[in-house]
């Protein structure tokens, strides 16, 4: 039985590649992508008609293309579901597993594997790579000195010296070495969480400290908040939420490491000037 899966498996992917040297010369690709961070790069980059299939996330309010992902086709992140729709190009973060990118190599069919950038240079630098690996280098140029000339207008500000605390539904913070503490310092804020890496929020620090700021993340979502526990929920970090001002940061800006970051970056660099 199994013989015969990969029998099948294999005549698919023959009949991909077959498929991609029909389309070769410069001409549209067949192009799927397996998991909405994948699909981020693919709908800012590749043109429409080259899109087969995006991830089931694609239209969700977390993804930050769900509008132009609209009307495109959904494929399952599963090898036989890929292959029966003939791809030139499969892209993907996390979608199928750790093992799908090098069984669809296997078969000849391309995979370029989105990164997970911990800071704003390398998030400019996968912008750079993916962007031009999709076959469209200056389109990818120009969004990345987009991203540069955002920064260096915010890096002109003067100091702020306000301290914010990253709050997500789920009852998380970041501290250094995060991506999320990064964004804080670029748009000029101190980050309130002292910890390094991704930890519950300080309840008991909060009891006798207080940040200037919360950065509320992913309050949006109604999924983020099924979680009674949640240390979100708690009456010191809820009386944070209602005293304090509050900047709430989209979860389509920071559920991924691309070029959105920046208008997270910018909400909260407008949020310390209106405390001045």
């Amino acid at each position: 039985m199994m013989r015969a899966i990969l029998a099948a498996l294999a005549v698919l992917a023959l009949s991909a590649c077959s498929q991609g040297v029909e389309h070769g010369g410069g001409a549209p690709r067949r192009i799927v992508s397996l998991d909405y961070c994948a699909d981020q790069y693919v709908l800012k980059f590749a043109d429409r008609q080259d899109i087969l299939a995006l991830s089931p996330d694609a239209e969700k309010r977390f993804s930050y293309m769900r509008a132009a992902a609209a009307g495109i086709p959904t494929v399952r992140p599963r090898t036989a579901d890929v292959l029966a729709l003939k791809p030139d190009l499969v892209v993907r973060s996390y979608g199928g597993g750790q093992d799908i990118a090098g069984f669809l190599n296997e078969l000849g069919v391309s995979v370029v594997q989105v990164g997970s950038p911990q800071t704003i240079a390398e998030v400019r630098a996968e912008v750079l790579r993916v962007g031009t690996e999709l076959g469209k280098p200056e389109r990818a140029k120009a969004l990345a000195e987009d991203m540069d000339q955002r920064l260096a207008a915010l890096a002109n500000r003067e100091g702020l010296h306000r301290t914010v605390l990253y709050m997500t539904a789920g009852g998380v913070t970041a501290g250094e070495g995060t991506l999320v503490h990064e964004l804080l310092l670029a748009a000029g804020l101190e980050n309130f969480q002292d910890r390094p890496g991704w930890n519950p929020l300080p309840l008991e620090r909060l009891a006798y400290e207080r940040p200037d700021l919360i950065a509320a993340a992913f309050f949006e979502e109604k999924t983020s908040q099924v979680d009674s526990w949640s240390a979100a929920r708690h009456p010191v970090a809820r009386a944070q939420l209602r005293e304090l001002p509050v900047v709430s940061l989209e979860g389509s800006w920071t559920s991924c490491g691309g070029w959105f970051l920046l208008d997270a970056v910018e909400a909260l660099a407008k949020s310390g000037e209106g405390m001045r």
